[in-house]
């Protein structure tokens, strides 16, 4: 059908009309960073007083605002922590300004225009947090060692697993159901230590995010939270360093300028030095052939290339493995004969990730960011065992060993676009393909008696692709929404596999400082983790869904309100709704080292949900800050071959958690901080009765055999959880740099908290309480320069 005159006409004068006002408005962007070293500042607010409406600053640091073009623009620059700067913009032009913001307390002659810094009334977005380093390095210790998990398991609706253990169980989910990230790549197992310290390093680490809810569109791959970690970029104006020497380990980050200042470097490293501390005990009271150690380490190396002013090139590597190793060898002799045995054993798991990240400024409204990664974990575990037994005629010798192994492997490409048409509008799209490789686990066996073998999985190939579109945009002041969809595919053997995610936040402002938010996701994750039940090596197997498992699946809702007052004070409380499915588990009495068998033989597929009501108060700055986290929640898991078939407390099921964190600052030069936690026991299977059961063997005689009654899974609780730690400051300028002593106190009143039970089954049955760490106090010692 043909258009009528007169339509073409309308249409073309709209047309018109609408260029014609997009010609009336200017747009300003530029990247906001550090005045001093030149890092990007991530979420740094630039806000419009005359407009009364702003932006924030992205990942990379870069913004963009577009306004109505006039003679002068007044934009104010904000970011915690930081001086606040006011620009003035002169011209009805187009206009490119990168700001650089000084460290420390805002001015207070800013303090008087409205909404310097975006609060959590201003954002669409729900359950998301963003950990100032600074805030990391200030909490207390464990053994001298700020661990960047553990300032986040501080945080309400996230738990630990259990006493030390750097793991996160976040509203509900397991360990395997969390992607962390570092600068973008996924990092598959975040512990040392066995599970007491984790992985980062807060001297690379620039900015820390944790998403636990609400999720925008360009997050997927998992069910229950995002933690995001950028590293350090590295100063471009000159060389500096940090370190620190504490108990168990010492660090040393070195960043600075290359050639002509538009290239910087940084290069972390950690180490533990618990094998050289423990070797001369050792020797003391053990056999002098007898050798135990342990250690583990990280390495952090980053390369920030300015191209022109549009392009920027970032190359950044993490390394950082865990070894412990067992030697002992033993003599014997008579008259006529001698042997000798020697037996080794060797544990080792790490990681490495690297990644290749090119950001491009396309126009003063269209940002991209271009990445290729890599990252692998592995665990192996090594035992040799030799003989040699040598007679006046004769020497015999044998040997036998055996190496378990198990592992993930990702190579992927990712391309992602941030596009800024208006004010009231920030749209992101993307897509990634990631090449998995898993190995579930494999043992093999070598020996001078008999046939070499290799028993276990090979190495299964996957591939999963990814897209995302998300719409961040003002319906008015007071409505905002938050819309996406993220579609995912999966290809693993002759199965595939393909989800569509919608994803939904809004805000609605009931005044100036109250703001309700709803939020909807779905979640689909096609990769699981099988966990053992037992305490210690990090022997879980990363796994994919296949033709007879399915993928994991999880819908949640969540509703709140967050109030603000000025900059300093913060309260939000939040519940939630989350429902999985495809969750797997071991079968009862299977275990990794049983390669002979399938692992997807070895397992049964249930669901699980979670509901709870979250509540944060957070006073940001001031001389006494800091926060009060309180949930209650309830974690449930429902199996068709465990428990009847009916649901059951998760292990990590936590009806309240109560964190209190508060951070005291006397002097510039002096921090106290104190952390106090409170959680419900974890759940764990005990019997609840036992009797004797006659056994008749053909009259000849009898036994009576004990047997327990348990009544169902999980159905005990530990005893609750709680624990006060404090931590001392003080630092003093020097004419090299500065230096710092930190003084802390982990689990100040020696309270002995439920590590694991043990039932004795004895005429009388008894449950045994061990726990692990008692009061301890450490120091470390630190530097600048």
């Amino acid at each position: 059908m043909l258009l009528k005159p007169k339509w073409i006409v309308i249409a073309l004068l709209a047309w018109s009309s609408s260029l014609i006002a997009y010609s009336q408005k200017i747009t300003i962007n530029g990247t906001v960073r550090d005045r001093a070293s030149k890092e990007s500042l991530i979420g740094a607010t630039i806000f419009c007083p005359q407009l009364k409406v702003g932006t924030t600053s992205n990942a990379y640091g870069f913004y963009s605002i577009t306004v109505p073009a006039s003679d002068s623009v007044i934009l104010v620059v904000s970011y915690v922590g930081y001086q606040s700067q006011v620009l003035s913009i002169m011209g009805a032009v187009n206009h490119t300004a990168d700001i650089a913001l000084e460290a420390g307390e805002q001015l207070k002659e800013v303090e008087i225009v409205e909404s310097r810094i975006e609060h959590a009334t201003e954002s669409s977005r729900m359950a998301t947090i963003d950990v100032p380093i600074a805030q990391i390095k200030g909490t207390p210790a464990l053994l001298g060692e700020v661990d960047v998990l553990k300032v986040l398991q501080l945080m309400p609706g996230v738990q630990s697993g259990t006493e030390g253990s750097s793991g996160l169980y976040v509203r509900g989910g397991g360990a395997d159901q969390n992607l962390i990230l570092l600068d973008g790549v996924p990092v598959y197992n975040a512990s040392h230590l066995f599970g007491f310290f984790s992985v980062f390093n807060a001297d690379a680490i620039n900015h820390v995010e944790l998403v636990k809810g609400g999720f925008p569109a360009r997050f997927g791959g998992r069910l229950s939270s995002v933690v995001n970690m950028t590293m350090k970029e590295g100063n471009t104006e000159k060389v500096k360093a940090e370190g620190s020497i504490g108990l168990i380990a010492s660090k040393l980050t070195v960043d600075g300028p290359v050639g002509n200042k538009q290239s910087s470097f940084l290069i972390s490293a950690r180490r533990t030095y618990l094998d050289a501390v423990v070797r001369p005990v050792q020797k003391l009271i053990l056999d002098k052939d007898e050798v135990a150690g342990y250690y583990f380490y990280d390495l952090n190396a980053k390369i920030n290339h300015r191209i022109n002013a549009a392009n920027r090139l970032f190359l950044s590597l993490y390394t950082g493995h865990d070894k412990g190793v067992s030697n002992n060898t033993n003599h014997s002799s008579a008259e006529f004969e001698s042997s000798t045995e020697t037996q080794k054993y060797r544990l080792r798991w790490g990681n490495i990730t690297a990644a290749a990240r090119w950001n491009a400024i396309i126009s003063p409204q269209m940002f991209s960011n271009v990445s290729a990664t890599y990252s692998r974990y592995q665990f192996s575990i090594r035992a040799q065992s030799e003989r040699t037994h040598t007679t006046q005629d004769t020497t015999m010798r044998q040997f036998y060993s055996s190496d378990y192994s198990s592992g993930i492997s990702d190579v992927g490409l990712k391309a992602e676009f941030e596009y800024f048409p208006s004010l009231s509008h920030t749209l992101r799209f993307g897509a990634h393909a990631t090449h998995h490789a898993f190995t579930p686990g494999a043992v093999a066996l070598t020996s001078n008696v008999s046939i070499d073998t290799v028993a276990g999985a090979t190495r299964k190939p996957a591939r999963e692709l990814a897209a995302y579109i998300e719409d961040d945009f003002f319906v008015s002041r007071a409505i905002r929404f938050n819309l996406g969809i993220h579609a995912a595919g999966f290809a693993v053997d002759n199965s595939f596999y393909s989800s569509l995610q919608p994803r939904l936040a809004t805000r609605v402002l009931l005044n100036s400082k109250v703001a309700c938010k709803l939020s909807y996701v779905w979640m689909t994750q096609f990769i699981h983790l099988l966990t053992n039940s037992g305490i210690g090596l990090p022997t879980d197997l990363w796994v994919p869904a296949t033709g007879r498992v399915q993928p994991q699946h999880s819908t949640q809702a969540s509703a709140g309100l967050a109030w603000d007052k000025d900059d300093d004070y913060e309260l939000t409380i939040e519940g939630y709704y989350k429902e999985m499915r495809g969750l797997i588990e071991y079968q009862d009495g299977s275990n990794y080292l049983d390669v002979q068998s399938d692992w997807q033989d070895k397992i049964v597929s249930g669901r699980g949900e979670s509901y709870g009501i979250e509540l944060f108060a957070h006073r940001k700055t001031g001389k006494i800050s800091g926060w009060l986290g309180y949930t209650l929640s309830w974690a449930n898991r429902k199996f068709p071959d465990i428990n009847q078939g009916a649901w059951f407390p998760y292990r990590y099921d936590r009806r309240h958690d109560i964190e209190i964190v508060s951070a005291y600052k006397p002097k510039p030069s002096k921090d106290i901080s104190v952390s106090w936690l409170f959680g419900t026991g974890n759940a764990v299977t005990l019997p609840k009765a036992s009797y004797l059961q006659l056994q008749d063997f053909a009259r000849q005689w009898t036994i009576y055999e004990p047997i327990e009654y348990y009544g169902g899974r999980n159905n005990f609780r530990m005893r609750p959880y709680h624990r006060l730690d404090v931590s001392y400051a003080v630092r003093k300028k020097k004419k090299w740099g500065e230096r710092s002593w930190t003084f802390s106190i982990y689990n100040v009143y020696n309270r002995k908290n439920p590590f694991f039970l043990q039932v004795n089954r004895g005429l009388t049955p008894r449950v045994y309480q061990y726990s692990l760490f008692p009061i301890i106090p450490s120091a470390a010692y630190g530097f600048k320069f």
